[in-house]
C-alpha cells in the first residue's frame, strides 16, 4: 500500500478562522484515501503574509524520509502560490491532488509558468502606473514616515489577532476535552501548527494564548 503525507493550508479569511476550511480539506483527503494507502501524517500551514512556507518544507521532508506521496486537497488554490509551486518542483516528491487527480509535473510546470507570467504583468502595470503618476507631478511615497510606521504596527497587530482567532478555538476545544497545558502544547506541535513566530508550543505559550 502506498504511503501519503497530507498538506493543508489554512487561510486568514473567515472560513479558515472558523475551521471549516481545514475540516473540508481533511474530509476531502479522508475520502480520497479510502482503499488507496496509509496516511502517515497531516501537516497544516497557517498562511501569513510571509513567502516562507515552513510546514510545506516539513511535509516534503517527511515525504522524502518515508518515500511517501504528498496529497493535497485543493491544488486549484495552491497553484496560485508561486512559492508552493517552486518548492514542489524542486523537491522531486510525488504528489496527488484530490481536486485534480489527473494533475502531474507537466501540469505544475504550466501552472508555474502562468503564475510567473501573471506576476510579471502585475509588476509591469504597477511600474507603468507609477511612472505615469510621477509624470503628472504626483509625489510618490509617504509624506509622513510616522504614518507609514503606525500603519505597519497596525498591520502586525491585525496579523497577530487573526492568528489568535484561528488557533485559540483549537486550543479551547482541546481544553474542553480535558487536555492539560502540556498536553495541548504537545498536540499542537504534533499537528505541526507553529506559534505566530513559527516556533514550538510550550505550556507557557498555550497559557498566554488562553489568557490573551
Amino acid at each position: 500500500m502506498e504511503s501519503f503525507i497530507a498538506y493543508y493550508r489554512v487561510s486568514t479569511d473567515k472560513q479558515g478562522i472558523s475551521g471549516l476550511g481545514l475540516d473540508a480539506q481533511r474530509h476531502a483527503v479522508a475520502t480520497f484515501m479510502q482503499g488507496r494507502g496509509t496516511l502517515l501524517a497531516e501537516v497544516t500551514e497557517i498562511e501569513s503574509a510571509s513567502k516562507a512556507r515552513p510546514q510545506l518544507d516539513h511535509a516534503l521532508q517527511l515525504c522524502r524520509s518515508h518515500k511517501a506521496t504528498l496529497v493535497i486537497a485543493r491544488l486549484d488554490r495552491l497553484a496560485r502560490n508561486v512559492a508552493f509551486i517552486s518548492n514542489l518542483l524542486e523537491s522531486n516528491v510525488a504528489f496527488q491532488a484530490v481536486d485534480m487527480p489527473e494533475a502531474n509535473r507537466l501540469t505544475i510546470h504550466i501552472l508555474a509558468a502562468v503564475a510567473e507570467h501573471e506576476r510579471e504583468l502585475i509588476s509591469t502595470r504597477t511600474k507603468n502606473a507609477l511612472a505615469a503618476a510621477k509624470a503628472r507631478g504626483i509625489k510618490l511615497g509617504s509624506p509622513n514616515p510616522k504614518v507609514g510606521s503606525d500603519a505597519g504596527i497596525k498591520r502586525i497587530k491585525a496579523n497577530a489577532k487573526q492568528f489568535r482567532e484561528k488557533v485559540r478555538p483549537i486550543i479551547l476545544h482541546l481544553q474542553s476535552q480535558g487536555y492539560s497545558l502540556s498536553a495541548i502544547a504537545r498536540e499542537l506541535n504534533a499537528r505541526h501548527i507553529a506559534t505566530a513566530r513559527g516556533r514550538l508550543w510550550y505550556p507557557a505559550t498555550v497559557k498566554l494564548m488562553l489568557e490573551g
